[in-house]
């Protein structure tokens, strides 16, 4: 288990970047575009408060850790003396907090900073709901606070699921979760909701079954469908990157679901610090083992319709 004022800093930090970003959500001058994040994503104004305020905070509380952002990348005022690295998404959601609605968090993790630390070395994790303020904690071996509430489906058929179109190409996403569409569409819900740590969190509330993310596989396993990503995404490839899910996974993992990629491996080898398609992490989260298996063989097969029509 992790260092208390590990652990203490990363709540902290989580509170902290909650408290600026509040009083903006909704507010329609946040939606200025300010440049370009690391990853390639637009940078809105109401993000770049938020990495200002990280730095602020950073800077005057913990000097000696490093930290990676979504809009800036890997920092290290301590230069190899840094022993930590916060993986930091300030707003995971920012489009859903520029509209004022609830799917929107911020999202803290910390590991201890090697030569090349993977989703497996994250200790601790922090994700805070910005409008509710409801906190999800996890230390590895330690459980999570609030104890989960795992929903106990196992039918697609009845499956209340969740996946972004952000960045994706719609018509291939579709055509890769057709089946699971359609599977649960009457019995069952699907939902955009526009923010993968709030899509995950609501695993462990007991509100939806799973979280499904085949971005990262859809390009790897189908590379003529890469240029439609890159036409989506403006040049870049914007699928999941590691801080939007170093939290969340070691919540969700700690609260006793299952969290693998979309292949079905487990994330623990992933590397943590980049955000790069290469760094990037398909995924499925699922309240059980069983409901987990039917969706990865779901979504086996609607890469091979992917692959069948992209020639």
């Amino acid at each position: 288990m992790a260092k208390p004022s590990i652990r203490n800093l990363v709540v902290d930090l989580a509170s902290t970047l909650r408290e600026e970003v509040l009083p903006h959500l909704g507010a329609h001058a946040g939606r200025a575009h300010t440049g370009e994040a690391e990853g390639g994503d637009v940078t809105f104004a109401i993000d770049e408060r938020a990495e200002a305020r990280m730095e602020a905070f950073l800077a005057e509380r913990a000097p000696e850790v490093a930290f990676y952002s979504e809009d800036r990348g890997l920092v290290s005022p301590a230069g190899d003396r840094a022993e930590w690295v916060l993986i930091v998404d300030p707003i995971d959601g920012t489009r859903p907090a520029l509209a004022g609605l609830e799917s929107c968090c911020v999202s803290v993790a910390a590991a201890r900073l090697d030569s090349e630390p993977t989703m497996g070395d994250v200790e601790v994790g922090c994700v805070i709901e910005l409008k509710s303020a409801q906190s999800f904690i996890a230390e590895r071996g330690g459980g999570l606070q609030p104890a989960s509430q795992l929903s106990g489906n196992r039918s697609l058929e009845r499956m209340f699921w969740t996946y972004g179109f952000r960045g994706r190409p719609a018509q291939a996403l579709v055509e890769v979760l057709a089946e699971l569409i359609d599977a649960s569409s009457v019995k069952g819900g699907t939902f955009d909701l526009g923010s993968a740590t709030f899509d995950m969190t609501r695993v462990v509330t007991g509100q939806l079954d799973a979280y499904i993310e085949p971005g990262p596989r859809m390009v790897d396993d189908v590379p003529a469908i890469r240029a439609e990503f890159e036409r989506v995404g403006d040049g870049a490839i914007l699928n999941n990157s590691p801080y939007d899910l170093a939290a969340a996974a070691l919540c969700l993992t700690e609260g006793g679901a299952v969290v693998t990629d979309a292949y079905g491996r487990p994330l623990a080898d992933r590397p943590l610090l980049g955000s790069s398609h290469d760094f990037q992490i398909s995924c499925v989260a699922a309240a059980n083992t069983e409901l987990h298996a039917e969706i990865c063989t779901a979504i086996d097969a609607g890469i091979e319709q992917l692959r069948s029509i992209s020639g």
